[in-house]
C-alpha cells in the first residue's frame, strides 16, 4: 500500500509531540520543496513532525502476517512512532528505513507519527550539496521524508532476502534465498528465464530439511537455500548499453513471491595498446558520461514522478551518453532499475559529510595547482574538515550500507567515495574496504584531486585548463590505473523564463542554445575525442540539468528546454564504439 499523499505536519522548537499541527504536507516532498505545499526551511534545532492514520483489518492482524513499513529515505534523524510508542530510530538521510510495526498495531485506526531533525550544513553528517544559505555550486537544504513511503503485509513464512552473484567469466550465477519459516514444510520454488522471457533457464522446487511442525507461528526459524546455475553459450547474453539483457527471476515460498533479475557483465581495467582502459565484458568501452545531481525545480531531490526519472535517462541516452555519474546522492531505487533495463552505466558517488569546508584549500588551491594537491595527505583531518571521529565512523557505516543496498543493480560500474576532497579521509584504507565488500566493481577513490594513489582511476576535474591525459602518472602505478576525466565542461547558458533565480553560475557563458551546442560540439571534437587515442578511459560532462543558480545544464531546471542539439561528433563516437571489435592486449 502506497502511503504517499497528504499527511499532517508541524514544525516546532520542542521535541515532544505537537499540541496541534500546522497543516498538511504532500509526502514524499520535503517541506522546502514547492510540491510539498509548505515551502518552509527546517532550521537546526527545530523538529518536523508528520502524522497520518493507518487502517488495520482484524483478519490481517490475527492471521500471522507481519506489517512492514518502508521509508525510501528521511533526512536526517528520524524517530518513528505508532500509537504513541516508539518503533525505531534512524540516522542518515539517504538510505531506506524498514521496520516491523505489527506488535504496535491496534484493530481499526492506528496513528503513525514521525519526528525529524536535520542540522543541514551546521552538522557533520552526510549531506551532499545541501546548504542553509544556497549559492553557486551548493543548493537549498532539505529535510524530512523525501522518498516514497509504503507498507506491506507479509506472511509469517516469507522470503527475507535474495542474494544474486553473477560470474561473467565462469558463465555462472549464484543465488541464495534467505527465508523465515513458520509453517511445517513450505515449498520453495525458483524459476530463471532468458532475457526475452520465452525460455526457462533454470527451475527447481525444494522443501526445507528441518522439521518445523512444532515451531510457534510467531517465532520464525531461518532457512537458506542456495543455487549455482550454469549458463550455456547459446543462452549467454552479456549486458551492454546497446543490449541491456536482464534475466528474470521468480522466487516463491508458500504465499510469498518475489520477482527480481540479474545481468551478466564484468567491469575491469585492462591494457589496450599498452594503455590501461575501462573495459566492459573485457572489451574497451569509452565512458561518455554526464554528471547527474538529481535535482528538480519543484521537488528538489525528489523527482515529481517516475516519468521524470525516466526522462533524464532517456534524454541523455539519445544525446549519446552511455554513463551517468550519480553525484553526491543516492537516488530512488526506480532510477537504478531504469538504468539497468535501458542500458545506462552508473558511477555512484557516496555522499560527502564533515564540518565546514575551507574552500580556498579544498577547491581553489587544487584548481590553480593540481599537482600540489596530489601531494597532500588526506590523513590531515583538520584540512578536510574531518576532525570528528564519530562523524567519520558514521560516514563509513553509511558507505557500507549504501554499497549493500545498491550492489544488486548491475548498471553500477564504479564506486566513488570522495569528491574534490569534501570531507575526504583515509582514502587508501577506504578503497581497500570497498574492494573487500564488493570486488566486482571499480573504484574512483578520490574524484577530482587529492589523489592518494588508491583505486582504479587517475581521476581529474578540469574546467579551466587544456584537456590532456597525464600519461606519466601511469608509470607511477605500473599502468594499473586508467585515466578518467571525472568532471569537465560546465558551459553556462541561461534560458529566459526557465530559471527560478536571478544570479547565475557557470564556467563559460553562452547566450543561445546554438552557441552552447556549437561550443560543446567543438569541445568534444577537438579536445576530448582525440584523447581517447592517448588512453583516456572516460569523461563526465557537467551536467544533466540547471540547478538553482547553476545554469550549466544540458536541460533547463524545469526540464522544458533541451539546450544541446544532438552533435554529430557524439553520434560518430557512439557508432565507432558499437562497431569496434578490438580486444585488450594480454
Amino acid at each position: 500500500m502506497n502511503l504517499n499523499g497528504l499527511w499532517d505536519y508541524a514544525i516546532q522548537p520542542k521535541k515532544g509531540f505537537p499540541d496541534r499541527y500546522d497543516g498538511q504536507i504532500l509526502v514524499p516532498f520535503s517541506p522546502e520543496a514547492i510540491l510539498s505545499g509548505v515551502e518552509r526551511q527546517l532550521q537546526p534545532g527545530e523538529y518536523l513532525w508528520y502524522r497520518r492514520l493507518l487502517p488495520v483489518d482484524e483478519m490481517d492482524l490475527f492471521n500471522g502476517s507481519r506489517l512492514i513499513l518502508h521509508f525510501g529515505a528521511i533526512d536526517y534523524e528520524a524517530d518513528i512512532f505508532l500509537n504513541g510508542n516508539k518503533v525505531t530510530s534512524h540516522r542518515g538521510g539517504y538510505l531506506p528505513i524498514d521496520c516491523d510495526i505489527t506488535d504496535f498495531l491496534e484493530i481499526g485506526e492506528n496513528e503513525l507519527t514521525v519526528r525529524v531533525s536535520d542540522p543541514s550544513d551546521a552538522g557533520f553528517q552526510s549531506r551532499g550539496k545541501q546548504i542553509l544559505k544556497r549559492g553557486g555550486i551548493f543548493y537549498t537544504a532539505q529535510s524530512g521524508i523525501w522518498q516514497t513511503v509504503w507498507m506491506e503485509w507479509i506472511p509469517a513464512t516469507h522470503i527475507e532476502h535474495i542474494t544474486i552473484e553473477p560470474d561473467f567469466d565462469r558463465q555462472e550465477v549464484f543465488i541464495e534465498v534467505d527465508t523465515a519459516l513458520c509453517d511445517a514444510l513450505p515449498m520453495l520454488r525458483i524459476c530463471v528465464m532468458t532475457p526475452d522471457a520465452k525460455q526457462v533457464l533454470f527451475r527447481q522446487s525444494l522443501t526445507p530439511k528441518s522439521n518445523l511442525a512444532d515451531v510457534h507461528r510467531h517465532h520464525a526459524q531461518s532457512q537458506s537455500y542456495d543455487f549455482t546455475i550454469s549458463i550455456p553459450d547459446e543462452l549467454f547474453f552479456p549486458w551492454t548499453p546497446e543490449a541491456p539483457a536482464l534475466y528474470p527471476v521468480t522466487v516463491t515460498l508458500g504465499r510469498d513471491e518475489v520477482k527480481t533479475y540479474f545481468a551478466l557483465r564484468t567491469y575491469t581495467i585492462e591494457l589496450s595498446e599498452d594503455k590501461p582502459v575501462f573495459c566492459l565484458n573485457h572489451k574497451p568501452c569509452f565512458l561518455m558520461g554526464v554528471l547527474d545531481q538529481g535535482y528538480w525545480s519543484d521537488g528538489l531531490m525528489t523527482a515529481p514522478s517516475d516519468e521524470a526519472l525516466l526522462y533524464d535517462i532517456t534524454t541523455m541516452k539519445k544525446l549519446g551518453f552511455n554513463m551517468m555519474r550519480k553525484h553526491l546522492k543516492v537516488e530512488s531505487a526506480r532510477w537504478y532499475y531504469h538504468c539497468d533495463r535501458l542500458g545506462m552505466i552508473v558511477c555512484q558517488d557516496m555522499i560527502n559529510g564533515g564540518g565546514q569546508y575551507r574552500m580556498p584549500f579544498i577547491n581553489y588551491l587544487p584548481t590553480v595547482c593540481p599537482s600540489l594537491a596530489r601531494h597532500i595527505s588526506d590523513q590531515a583531518y583538520h584540512l578536510f574538515a574531518r576532525e570528528d571521529e564519530d562523524a567519520r565512523d558514521e560516514w563509513e557505516e553509511e558507505l557500507a550500507d549504501m554499497i549493500d543496498y545498491l550492489k544488486f543493480f548491475p548498471s553500477i560500474a564504479i564506486w566513488c567515495p570522495f569528491n574534490e576532497g569534501w570531507g575526504q579521509f583515509d582514502s587508501v584504507r577506504i578503497a581497500e574496504s570497498i574492494r573487500a565488500q564488493d570486488p566486482t566493481r571499480l573504484i574512483d577513490a578520490a574524484s577530482g584531486w587529492f589523489d592518494q594513489g588508491a583505486g582504479d582511476f587517475i581521476s581529474v576535474h578540469n574546467y579551466f585548463r587544456r584537456l590532456k591525459v597525464a600519461a606519466g602518472e601511469w608509470k607511477k602505478h605500473k599502468k594499473s590505473r586508467a585515466f578518467f576525466l571525472s568532471e569537465y565542461g560546465g558551459f553556462a547558458c541561461h534560458i529566459d523564463g526557465h530559471s527560478s533565480v536571478e544570479r547565475i553560475f557557470g564556467y563559460k557563458r553562452y547566450e543561445t542554445k546554438e552557441e552552447f551546442s556549437k561550443a560543446y560540439d567543438t569541445l568534444i571534437k577537438e579536445a576530448l575525442l582525440p584523447l581517447r587515442e592517448q588512453g583516456l578511459s572516460g569523461a563526465v560532462y557537467t551536467q544533466v540539468s540547471d540547478i538553482e543558480e547553476e545554469v550549466n545544464g544540458i536541460l533547463t531546471y524545469d526540464r522544458k528546454v533541451v539546450k544541446l542539439q544532438l552533435p554529430e561528433t557524439l553520434k560518430e563516437s557512439r557508432s565507432k564504439e558499437e562497431s569496434s571489435e578490438s580486444q585488450p592486449s594480454e
